[in-house]
């Protein structure tokens, strides 16, 4: 990778390695986000994780959509998997969230640039499973892409396969918490806990401890935002679609680009 890319600067880091803003060496002004995830796959498992996290790479080389963060190249060096990615200079809404509270506006138009990336996933039969503030990155000029997705997931599973559980479960839909089957409604769910964190700069039972939120989401209520009384009846029935408990009547993607809200 160090062939193609010099690194400038670490962007942030989490439980699945280091990202780094770089450029290309032929062409400085261009940017990718380099991802470095360690990967010391045990060797029994070594075959099939490789083998799948190549199909991801693969699926990933395919991807081509506006609201879907686009792939540079996969590279394998020193016991770690460098994954190149499309800078998104802006950096995430999750980001922008923690600064101040978003505005109706602001949350429409992220939520539509979110469905359009997670509509084309979906008819990929692609479930991304980790849809959040964090993973919804924004170019300069405002573009909202969906990130995260692919590589990262795959080494998710191989870490939880082992039993010990990985990422954050505010965003987590209930049927993926009981284990039971779930499919790509799971990240409308999500999807609906992110304009939740957007208006309230933090996701419902944030307070609460993660293991103590496992338990709470199967068991509560679909959440709401903390204050419905500052927030247009059209808004609070969006949550409302993509926060229905059972799946069978939560709406698609698509079904949710035709919500008023939305439109």
């Amino acid at each position: 990778p160090e062939e193609v890319f010099e690194l400038q600067r670490k962007e942030g880091a989490g439980a699945f390695g280091r990202v780094f803003r770089a450029c290309y060496k032929k062409d400085r002004t261009r940017l990718a986000a380099l991802k470095v995830i360690p990967v010391a796959l045990e060797a029994g498992e070594r075959g099939e994780d490789i083998e799948s996290v190549r199909r991801e790479i693969q699926f990933l080389r395919e991807c081509d959509h506006p609201n879907v963060v686009a792939f540079h190249g996969a590279y394998y060096k020193d016991g770690a998997l460098w994954v190149a990615m499309e800078h998104c200079a802006g950096g995430s809404v999750g980001d922008v969230r923690r600064v101040r509270s978003l505005s109706e506006r602001e949350i429409s138009v992220i939520m539509r640039g979110a469905l359009r990336g997670l509509a084309y996933l979906h008819s990929r039969r692609k479930i991304h499973r980790d849809v959040k503030g964090g993973n919804i990155l924004l170019t300069d000029a405002g573009q909202v892409k969906i990130a995260d997705f692919g590589v990262s997931a795959q080494l998710r599973d191989t870490l939880s396969r082992r039993g010990s559980f990985v990422g954050t479960p505010y965003w987590m839909s209930p049927e993926l918490i009981q284990d039971s089957d779930y499919d790509f409604k799971a990240d409308i769910w999500s999807l609906g806990i992110t304009a939740i964190e957007l208006a309230d700069q933090k996701p419902p039972l944030f307070d609460e401890h993660p293991m103590r939120v496992l338990i709470q989401i199967p068991r509560n209520p679909p959440p709401q935002v903390a204050h419905p009384e500052k927030w247009s009846a059209a808004f609070l029935d969006f949550l409302r679609f993509c926060l229905r408990k059972d799946p069978a009547e939560r709406p698609t993607a698509l079904e949710c680009m035709k919500h008023e809200f939305i439109r």
